[in-house]
């Protein structure tokens, strides 16, 4: 006999209690609680697809397929190299960022190599997804388009025409009928995504789930779906900036330091094959406070412009404004330069910002902030055609980084002549061309080679 359970569960992170709270003891959200009712049952609906007895590790086979290229480079790179079957990929992002943009595109081209593709929406109808198909010269027989919400009928319809890949746009519209919450709450949420990546898992089919994202940025809904799926994907980008950034921050078969870049137009999402020489495109020249640096994103090192303005505050308390890195950071290096070469930043507004609506977050960037920072401070400009690039201590020294020849390689193919390096780093790297390698130590004798 059915059992109705009624409990409060907050919608920021999952957490339940069976009275309302008006602070989440969890997240420490307020207002965060909403009421829900489960119908427990004595039986589990049965799992689709049949379950394989124990076999040893060894005597698993791959499969000749092991990646499965959706034809667009910049999000097979993220995924690792494509798509592995079976594979629960999460998708999330701001409203109107382009994650509908992408997988329809994606799923186009996908479906022009002659297999079937699934697309599910829950926000659209049809004829809306024809028309942005038409935008985006995504038409294909082979792409099936279904307005659905009911899980129930999405499962019956991908067990009819079996596609090789499913997308569902976005799992916060989709509801079962085994719970009388609505649509978009915990339990809903959780549930329909153990479903639909057990089906994945048992009809080894790849599965896209689109989702919301909250105010401060996080996929909405418990945080146990992140780690249900194999793949989580973010796609960034600022309102003004044509640029999208796809980033991936877990992936169970790749890399989760790879990063897609794209370029929206009217014609949907253009792949940047070379991002550097798009970000250093509208660089000024002979310009206090610029500087480029040199950040290892997966495989692919990219130089980006980091731009710094340090001026007198007028108020009693200054300003810090940071934009495409980490605020803490920034003030660190700050510190370490009043403390380690005398370049008080007290009373003064400091504004950082990486140009292009990229973010970076990586050690090998310190000695190009303080370079920015230093530069305007001074209101002495850095050479044109230099790159900077160490990981910057509290002692003031430089310490070494990784991956240090494909940085210098890629400055050197954008035409840069001088390179300010860690002086560890100089043992065995091989210099390009007539690239000149300027070795430091410290955060004086850095300052001193920058000009």
């Amino acid at each position: 006999m059915a059992k109705v359970k009624t409990f409060y569960s907050c919608q920021s992170c999952g957490h339940i209690s069976y009275k309302w709270l008006g602070k989440c003891p969890d997240c420490s959200g307020w207002n965060t609680f909403a009421e829900e009712t489960e119908v427990e049952t004595t039986k589990r609906g049965a799992v689709s697809g049949a379950s394989a007895p124990p076999q040893p590790i060894s005597s698993l086979s791959m499969e000749k397929e092991f990646r499965i290229k959706t034809r667009l480079p910049e999000l097979d790179r993220v995924l690792g190299g494509g798509m592995v079957p079976g594979s629960a990929i999460l998708i999330g992002g701001d409203p109107g960022i382009g994650k509908s943009t992408l997988l329809l595109q994606a799923m186009g081209r996908f479906a022009e190599s002659g297999r079937k593709v699934l697309y599910i929406s829950g926000e659209e109808s049809m004829r809306q997804i024809r028309l942005r198909g038409e935008r985006l010269d995504s038409l294909s027989d082979n792409l099936l388009v279904y307005a659905e919400t009911s899980l129930e009928r999405i499962l019956s319809a991908v067990a009819e025409v079996k596609p090789g890949v499913i997308v569902i746009d976005s799992v916060q519209t989709i509801y079962t009928d085994s719970f009388e919450s609505s649509p978009g709450s915990v339990s809903q949420v959780r549930e329909i995504s153990a479903r639909l990546i057990s089906h994945a898992k048992s009809m080894e089919t790849p599965v896209f789930l689109v989702g919301h994202v909250t105010k401060d940025g996080s996929i909405a809904g418990p945080k146990v779906l992140e780690h249900m799926v194999d793949t989580v994907l973010y796609f960034e980008g600022e309102r003004g900036h044509p640029f999208r950034i796809l980033r991936a921050v877990k992936n169970r078969f790749g890399s989760v330091m790879e990063i897609g870049v794209f370029e929206m137009k009217d014609s949907g999402l253009v792949e940047v094959s070379n991002p550097s020489e798009v970000f250093l495109a509208e660089r000024p020249a002979d310009s206090s406070g610029s500087a480029v640096v040199s950040s290892l994103e997966g495989t692919r090192t990219i130089l980006v412009e980091v731009q710094s303005l340090v001026c007198a505050t007028l108020f009693g308390v200054p300003r810090r404004t940071v934009v495409g890195v980490d605020h803490n950071k920034v003030m660190l290096l700050a510190a370490v330069l009043e403390k380690k070469a005398g370049i008080s930043m007290a009373n003064h507004d400091i504004f950082v910002k990486v140009a292009g609506g990229i973010r970076l977050d990586e050690p090998a960037i310190d000695l190009g902030i303080l370079a920015s920072l230093t530069s305007n401070f001074l209101d002495k400009p850095i050479e044109h055609k230099t790159v900077i690039f160490g990981e910057v201590g509290l002692a003031g020294e430089v310490r070494a980084i990784n991956q240090v020849e494909p940085r210098v390689r890629e400055a050197y193919k954008l035409g840069f002549k001088r390179c300010i390096l860690p002086k560890d780093n100089l043992k065995g790297l091989k210099k390009p061309g007539d690239m000149s390698l300027t070795g430091v130590t410290s955060v004086k004798e850095a300052i001193e080679k920058f000009f």
